[in-house]
């Protein structure tokens, strides 16, 4: 894939609090490595793998790049992780059948397959008291969940959607896979498609069903992954800070302390994560607005938009839009895509346009 420098406005400048260039590096061995599942595809080469492995290392440092691999290596395919939750449905292949099968049953499939494909876009107005006044009217597209390479209608859907909405900044909090492990070509082949169509600068985060094999070509194609990172936000001579945290969900490499240095205390900070499941540690860490996903609103719902599941440890309010922990404003995403099986019930799709406020 060729190499791409990010196109920032003049209006948007963006530092990262961490000393990183914004101009992504060229196409390398390690580049086109990270284009196959290297933990799914020994055959590849020790060589290869030893140069994307070098490559994420510079990227994320040591130890962060070798524990989210190792996990992965170690946890990839499994139901049962008892590290961090009990149970992952989205692991467990077989339950798709056993979704399609009771939604035809109850004569919903077909309803539930062209529930899946067919996105709102959600209008949500957060008010932030200390927002500086030139970021009042800021306009935040939030994707999630996109899971984009389930199918070709999905995919279409979603770059679409996000192609016919007006906004400032965009941003991605996970989950771009459909699968937790395996091949993820067709996952990136598809995201290239949407930032094709996305305009001025995209940020995101990994997700539970993402490969950190798949960060280099993601960076590669002008997205760039806060990693535990931080970056400023210059609007009219004011500053907002946007940070992002890995996968809290199931990896566990998530680090505030991280994530955060270099935001100052008096500092407006909205804080990526895939999960919810951060909201106390986010809070008490002086995040004012939160956006994330994962829980898919539950995606297939009882009538009155009930989740069945939300595979998260939150509150059940927590679970799909708009809420509130402490003085921090939060926001969970029900997705754009959907996981385990194609179909959505009572819990539509979504992509969200945040516009901030100041009080």
């Amino acid at each position: 894939m060729a190499a791409a420098r990010l196109q920032i406005p003049t209006r948007l400048t963006v530092e990262c609090a961490a000393a990183m260039t914004l101009t992504a590096p060229p196409e390398t061995a390690a580049t086109a490595v990270a284009r196959d599942d290297v933990a799914n595809a020994p055959e590849l080469g020790l060589q290869a793998r030893a140069a994307l492995e070098a490559r994420l290392e510079a990227r994320l440092g040591r130890v962060h790049a070798r524990s989210r691999l190792g996990i992965e290596e170690d946890h990839a395919a499994q139901v049962f992780h008892r590290a961090r939750s009990v149970f992952h449905p989205e692991n467990w292949y077989s339950f798709a059948s056993v979704i399609r099968g009771s939604l035809r049953l109850v004569g919903a499939h077909g309803r539930a397959r062209r529930n899946a494909r067919t996105l709102a876009v959600v209008h949500h107005r957060p008010t932030l008291p200390a927002l500086p006044r030139a970021f009042h009217g800021y306009r935040i597209l939030h994707l999630s969940d996109l899971h984009i390479d389930v199918s070709e209608e999905t995919a279409h859907a979603i770059i679409s959607a996000a192609r016919a909405v007006e906004y400032d900044l965009c941003v991605l909090t996970g989950d771009y896979r459909f699968r937790t492990s395996g091949d993820i070509e067709p996952a990136l082949r598809n995201m290239e498609r949407l930032r094709a169509s996305l305009a001025g600068n995209v940020y995101g985060v990994l997700g539970n069903h993402d490969s950190v094999l798949m960060l280099p070509a993601l960076e590669d194609m002008g997205i760039r992954v806060l990693m535990n990172e931080s970056v400023v936000l210059e609007r009219g001579g004011e500053h907002l800070y946007l940070s992002g945290i890995d996968d809290a969900h199931f990896f566990g490499v998530e680090n505030f302390e991280k994530a955060l240095a270099g935001v100052p205390e008096e500092g407006v900070t909205v804080l990526l994560s895939h999960t919810p499941e951060v909201f106390r540690q986010a809070a008490h860490s002086g995040i004012d607005l939160l956006l994330c996903g994962h829980t898919h609103g539950g995606q297939i719902c009882l009538p009155g938009n009930i989740p069945v599941l939300l595979d998260a440890a939150i509150p059940r309010h927590l679970g799909r839009g708009a809420w509130r922990y402490r003085d921090m404003l939060g926001y969970t995403s029900p997705g754009a895509g959907t996981s385990i099986a194609e179909v959505r019930l009572n819990c539509p799709a979504e992509i969200t346009v945040h516009t901030l406020q100041c009080r």
